[in-house]
């Protein structure tokens, strides 16, 4: 078994003991992603900006390994508030096209760095 780990600055650098994502046999499988700004390290202020900006992570992820939206297959979404869940909906059909990939999305009572949205994504090749 050959994993790749994943290293990029197009994505906010690792808070913890973990990779920004490991690579195998061509499934990705990326950590979550808050809203922190990948030159800054800061992060955005409200649940818009930093469901913008984690979202932004992702494509950075996505294109330090040269794929897509359309190569995500699975997104685990973390929220410390599920009022917030109807725009997390628009900022989907923004972000992917149909058909979407699968999901899931719980409520947490907190998130690192204070964040108040995370989400993590499956890709394949």
């Amino acid at each position: 078994m050959t994993k790749n780990i994943i290293s990029t600055d197009l994505a906010p650098a690792a808070v913890g003991t973990y990779s920004q994502g490991v690579e195998l046999n061509g499934t990705f499988y990326f950590s979550g992603q808050i809203g922190l700004d990948p030159k800054t390290g800061v992060l955005a202020e409200g649940f818009g900006p930093q469901l913008r900006q984690t979202l932004s992570n992702i494509d950075g992820l996505l294109k330090s390994q040269d794929l897509k939206r359309s190569n995500i297959i699975k997104t685990s979404i973390f929220l410390t508030d599920l009022a917030n869940f109807s725009q997390v909906n628009e900022a989907y059909t923004a972000f992917f096209e149909a058909p979407y990939p699968a999901r899931s999305c719980i409520e947490a009572s907190a998130l690192p760095k204070g964040a108040v949205v995370e989400i993590e994504v499956i890709a394949a090749r």
